[in-house]
């Protein structure tokens, strides 16, 4: 099974932003860990980032008949991307959003979800293991079909 890991606007800065929300590793070590977790569960895991919402849009499309799943975690653009949205919507790929740190129990604006109704689910409050819980939730979905 193919899942494509999406990471949007300031992923990139994890292990130097914020450490008491998102943790100490840095990003490479996470993409390491997320493809060898993958790997220990039979999963091909492809991993993406970017700071700019059409990239992310494109490649969401682009992973259409590439990927049996998508894990998303939209960061900011969680929060009023219409456009990640209606991207999710159109490919027939089941999603789960992941967010690091429990956006429930931040700053009010961080308590929405544009992006979760595409989804089957929604995962935060784990740190990086809700990456996991997701891929674990996509193979066990993947079973159902």
């Amino acid at each position: 099974m193919k899942i494509m890991v999406i990471n949007g606007p300031n992923i990139n800065l994890l292990g130097k932003r914020e450490k008491d929300i998102y943790g100490h590793m840095n990003y490479s070590s996470i993409c390491e860990y997320l493809v060898d977790k993958g790997s220990e569960l039979g999963l091909d895991i492809n991993i993406f980032q970017s700071n700019i919402e059409g990239e992310i849009v494109s490649a969401i499309q682009e992973a259409d008949g590439r990927y049996d799943g998508l894990i998303i975690n939209p960061a900011a653009y969680t929060h009023y991307s219409i456009a990640i949205l209606d991207a999710l919507k159109a490919v027939n790929i089941k999603a789960v959003e992941v967010h690091i740190s429990n956006i429930h129990a931040r700053e009010e604006f961080r308590k929405n979800s544009v992006t979760a109704p595409a989804c089957m689910g929604q995962i935060s409050g784990f740190g990086i293991y809700g990456y996991i819980l997701a891929m674990m939730a996509l193979k066990e979905a993947s079973l159902e079909d």
